[in-house]
């Protein structure tokens, strides 16, 4: 349970916001790639952190992100013409490049000079993992592109799911790294068999244990913290333990536990403070993980079909509950009357508020590692209003190309917090000491 206060300081993220400014200084995936493929393709409208852009690949292929109303007399300039190495205003023909200058002026006499005069809000945009990303912080802070942790080469095999949603990012962010919450929101989907680890089947997944309490273990780090969600198998449960390690990449990604096929990502990007970005993602180093087109269909998130062009649900929504299929809910193998993963969760995060109220809440032991999130999060806008370097930034740093999640079955006598590492994630975490005081903090909040 938070205060008011805290609960302000963790979800608002607009304007001057504490927690917005600490996002600002990590880069940011604004959008997926895919959504400006073609150079002189279509002006894509993006709202982040409160601030309305848009994003365009000019002629040469370079990217632009840059404010959405035009500097001259605030014209939306998602309905502008991408022409030769600019972004055209419809109203007076002012053209804007990807750095925000202004190459056209054809309303203004040349001699004039007003062109030279005028800087266009514009923001530095790269591509990296199937997303275009942005630095919204100050330049002299800009800290350099790092290969994510979904595309850690560039042979990576990438697949992303997206929905524009309504309501704010942490309520998002803590339902990824709820592991609590699968065993019952997404039991007709990660579904119990007596399989010795997590697999991936056309239409759902399977896990090695029928465990509703899984018992929550969490290992803080300077980037943000693993945790390992400790459960019993199906099979020699005396002896061995069904363990499930989530990591959180402060300030936007989650790693999901994998299943035998394919790497399991999630990233949340705030769009203000009442609407977030939510980023379903599958990847593999080989030629295993699920297609594009698959993959969407796997979470029921078609374009066309379940969103549409701008990511924004099509078919379910609050005010049709959902489509939740009662019938269906009454057979076998449908739990929730929601399809799709995704599905299932949408609903929870969206029905709590387009801000969670985390005053009256009633929190237990499977929800420590929702209240190290908060303190992590917390504790790292405070460092930050105080000088500190932002949280993942700072040394020793470990890029996030090596960080990892696991899942598997393995010896209770087993160390989980070296399970799944990199070697060089290794050496880091071999490096740090566990706090008890953060697990005994962390137990006294419940």
């Amino acid at each position: 349970m938070l205060t008011a206060e805290e609960n302000e300081l963790l979800t608002r993220v607009e304007g001057a916001a504490p927690m917005g400014a600490l996002m600002r200084r990590h880069w940011i995936p604004a959008l997926l790639s895919d959504q400006v493929a073609r150079p002189d393709g279509d002006p894509v409208r993006l709202r982040l952190f409160g601030e309305d852009l848009i994003a365009f690949r000019d002629t040469q292929g370079r990217l632009g992100i840059i404010g959405e109303y035009c500097a001259h007399r605030k014209v939306s300039l998602a309905f502008g013409r991408n022409e030769d190495c600019g972004l055209r205003c419809l109203y007076h023909g002012w053209k804007f490049d990807v750095e925000g200058n202004v190459v056209e002026m054809p309303s203004e006499p040349r001699e004039s000079n007003l062109a030279s005069r005028v800087k266009h809000k514009a923001y530095p945009a790269r591509e990296a993992g199937g997303f275009v990303w942005t630095y919204m912080g100050p330049s002299n802070d800009m800290p350099a592109l790092e290969a994510p942790p979904w595309a850690p080469t560039d042979a990576a095999k990438v697949s992303i799911a997206r929905w524009d949603l309504p309501c704010n990012w942490a309520q998002i962010t803590e339902g990824q790294i709820d592991s609590a919450h699968s065993s019952t929101l997404h039991s007709s989907d990660m579904r119990p068999a007596r399989v010795v680890t997590a697999e991936a089947k056309d239409t759902h997944w399977l896990r090695p244990s029928t465990d509703k309490q899984p018992r929550i273990q969490v290992q803080v780090t300077n980037y943000g913290m693993r945790y390992a969600a400790l459960r019993r198998p199906i099979t020699n449960a005396q002896t061995l333990d069904y363990v499930r390690i989530t990591t959180f990449v402060a300030p936007f990604t989650s790693l999901i536990p994998p299943n035998s096929s394919y790497n399991v990502a999630s990233v949340i990007v705030p769009k203000d403070d009442l609407n977030s970005y939510f980023h379903f993602i599958a990847w593999t180093e080989d030629d295993s993980v699920i297609g594009q087109d698959a993959w969407r269909k796997f979470c029921v998130g078609q374009i066309g079909i379940d969103v549409d062009a701008d990511f924004k649900p099509i078919l379910r929504h609050a005010s049709n509950n959902y489509l939740q299929d009662r019938t269906a809910m009454r057979g076998e193998g449908n739990f929730t009357g929601f399809p799709g993963i995704p599905n299932q969760d949408i609903p929870m995060w969206e029905s709590m508020g387009r801000i969670s109220d985390r005053t009256s809440e009633r929190l237990g032991a499977s929800d420590v590692a929702i209240i190290q999130f908060r303190r992590i999060m917390l504790d790292a806008v405070a460092r930050f209003q105080a000088g500190a370097t932002p949280i993942g930034l700072g040394e020793p740093h470990l890029p996030q190309a090596k960080l990892r999640s696991y899942q598997g079955v393995v010896s209770k006598q087993e160390n989980w917090r070296l399970l799944g590492a990199s070697d060089e994630e290794r050496d880091y975490l071999l490096g740090m000491e566990e706090s008890d005081e953060d697990r005994e903090m962390a137990a006294a909040a419940i």
